[in-house]
């Protein structure tokens, strides 16, 4: 499920001027996003999962298409365009939604780019079976290259838009982003990983930042571009802010509810559970059990896997999940039912399943 989607869907249930229709085709980056995206299942059930997104596409009017990058540049998509902007100023119901699906193809591409940034690999860390230095410099110029270059477009379609509002928000978000990885990167730092002391509470300000901001913002902007008063665009907000945070818990969750996982999988030791296992035992106990699972100065993430399932960082983390997919719900409950709302709401229960 990409955001262009999760986007596309909401103008539809909060009673957009002009509900998507399929009046045109619109080009995606659903090839790169579905290798990149964020990482684990939403569901243990793929075939829930499945459903759920073919349930959705219906709301949409389309299904996903699996476009290249290429497709930004055909003369098709240049012929549309251009008959496109011969409608502006006549108030015709087709610039709402073409509007709405341009806002959600920026998102897109702001949250591309920022994964093509993050595949940036750190020279000094290298090692000689890693491959030859001059590929991986070469592979660190053409990510900085691929990720501006998507940023470039983001930033020219936002223009377009012509809503110094919607700008501003996407902006924000965009300056969210960049200090959330900022925040990452400081606490992922080799020497620090083990000894940074994040209570949840830091956790959730800097996972907003890095993950929730973007989705929330730009259902925001969504409803901006709609012409929605300030209390739909704040439930907007919420319900992308909430749905995020359940989304990345539900992803640091993967390496420790999966049945089968492999033996030798990392996990990132500031991820939910782990910070909720830590603030659980103390921070004395945490480094002990840190020291008692490390062998030949390496650490055994398979004992130390087993250690932290056996705490209440898991399940607590699970309910964690179960909170902010709560929340998302409830920014939907003051508007009647709908197929737009059960196709929202089937997102939330999707990711907030374990059992």
């Amino acid at each position: 499920m990409s955001l262009r989607q999760l986007l596309l869907r909401l103008p539809g249930y909060f009673g957009a001027s002009a509900p998507p229709r399929r009046l045109w085709w619109s080009p995606s980056l659903d090839t790169i996003f579905s290798v990149v995206s964020w990482r684990g299942q939403s569901s243990r059930s793929p075939a829930h999962w499945n459903q759920v997104v073919s349930e959705a596409e219906k709301i949409v009017g389309y299904p996903t298409s699996f476009m290249s990058l290429r497709c930004l540049l055909s003369d098709e998509l240049s012929n549309i365009a251009m008959q496109v902007r011969k409608l502006v100023g006549t108030q015709h119901p087709l610039l709402t939604t073409a509007s709405q699906r341009s806002l959600a193809e920026i998102t897109e591409l702001i949250h591309t780019a920022l994964l093509v940034h993050r595949g940036i690999v750190n020279l000094n860390e290298l090692q000689s079976s890693d491959g030859p230095l001059k590929d991986m410099q070469f592979g660190n110029k053409i990510a900085i290259l691929s990720g501006d270059f998507l940023l470039a477009n983001a930033c020219n379609g936002l223009a377009l838009l012509q809503n110094t509002k919607v700008v501003e928000l996407l902006a924000s978000a965009l300056m969210d982003l960049v200090q959330g990885v900022y925040h990452e990167n400081s606490t992922s730092a080799k020497e620090n990983r083990i000894t940074d002391d994040i209570g949840i509470s830091t956790w959730k300000e800097q996972t907003f930042l890095s993950h929730g901001a973007l989705l929330a913002k730009s259902c925001q902007a969504a409803m901006e571009l709609a012409k929605h008063d300030a209390e739909v665009q704040d439930m907007a907000f919420q319900y992308g802010k909430h749905m995020a945070m359940s989304h990345k818990i539900n992803s640091d969750l993967q390496p420790f509810i999966k049945e089968k996982t492999s033996d030798s999988l990392t996990f990132n030791l500031n991820s939910a559970p782990v910070v909720l296992h830590q603030e659980f035992l103390g921070r004395d106990l945490w480094i002990k059990q840190i020291g008692e699972a490390q062998e030949k100065g390496r650490l055994d993430y398979a004992k130390l896997r087993e250690t932290i399932k056996a705490g209440k960082g898991v399940t607590s983390a699970i309910d964690l999940c179960r909170y902010h997919g709560n929340k998302a719900l409830e920014a939907l409950e003051s508007f009647p039912p709908s197929e737009a709302r059960t196709a929202l709401e089937n997102i939330v229960f999707a990711v907030t399943r374990f059992s």
